[in-house]
């Protein structure tokens, strides 16, 4: 595993030429904003070439600046405030360009999730889902809404899904007190990470549960007690939370459960169809 990269920018320090120096200082003191600025930006920052700060890349041992640029961003990106945020979407982005720019960043959060995509972690969450006595689900604050996504369409197919509401430790516990071996956990969560997301997957798997992670790599805190772990870029170009990519993942997963649960879903359907008519739940016959 890679060292930590200040720690990597310290141990470089002693042997760094001046302005190489200069970077690394600027960095550990400003990494929240020098982490979203392109190598020409952070050079004029600074007051060095753009060619200085890919040489100071080099000289780390990545092999150029977006690599170097992409770790620093993994290391700070949980400990952005929502200020630290504005701050950073207001370098990346231009009046003119914002549609564009947040666009663009998503398509590359699902391109780049699509190839990330452990297929074997992928099969092994539909059968454990499949499979379960109970699940539950929890998703907390930004990331409720994808753990409500999942929660509506996993309704359809199972009796036995829980999602999960946490106004506080306490209460999230009082809700999961009985998980225990053949149930499921299915925990979202993306930079802020939460506590509370952290404390529910740590308890499922003291318990035996089976737990699923979806989030966004190996350093989130839930993945270290994931027997399942689904990863989705979430890199943000605003202080908007980017959930693009981990949605696209919830949505394959339920399409790829819908599959093997295809004759119970028919039959659901055929029962909510006619419920639907004849409460007139649709306007005009739509879905």
């Amino acid at each position: 595993m890679r060292k930590d990269l200040f720690e990597l920018m310290e141990e470089h320090l002693p042997e760094m030429s001046k302005s190489h120096k200069l970077i690394a200082t600027y960095i550990k003191k400003s990494g929240e904003i020098a982490a979203y600025l392109t190598a020409t930006k952070l050079g004029a920052a600074i007051g060095v070439s753009e060619s200085t700060v890919v040489r100071f890349a080099l000289e780390l041992g990545f092999s150029g600046y977006p690599e170097f640029q992409s770790v620093l961003q993994q290391s700070l990106r949980s400990k952005l405030t929502a200020v630290q945020r504005i701050d950073v979407s207001h370098n990346m982005l231009s009046d003119s360009n914002v549609a564009t720019g947040i666009l663009t960043a998503d398509m590359n959060n699902i391109k780049e999730s699509l190839s990330n995509l452990d297929k074997a972690s992928f099969n092994q969450a539909v059968d454990t889902i499949c499979q379960a006595k109970n699940i539950f689900i929890i998703g907390i604050r930004s990331s409720s809404m994808l753990a409500d996504f999942l929660n509506h369409y996993l309704c359809y197919m199972f009796g036995n899904v829980k999602l999960l509401f946490s106004n506080s430790t306490n209460e999230l516990f009082e809700q999961i007190f009985r998980i225990t071996k053949g149930d499921v956990l299915v925990a979202i969560s993306f930079p802020r990470y939460s506590s509370r997301t952290k404390l529910a997957a740590e308890f499922a798997k003291k318990k035996g549960a089976s737990v699923i992670a979806i989030t966004d790599s190996d350093s989130s805190p839930i993945s270290s007690y994931a027997d399942s772990k689904l990863y989705a870029k979430s890199d943000m170009a605003s202080f908007v939370d980017s959930l693009v990519a981990p949605l696209s993942i919830i949505n394959a997963l339920i399409a790829a459960i819908g599959r093997k649960k295809k004759d119970t879903i028919k039959e659901t359907f055929d029962d909510l169809e006619k419920i639907w008519e004849e409460y007139d739940v649709y306007e005009n016959g739509t879905k």
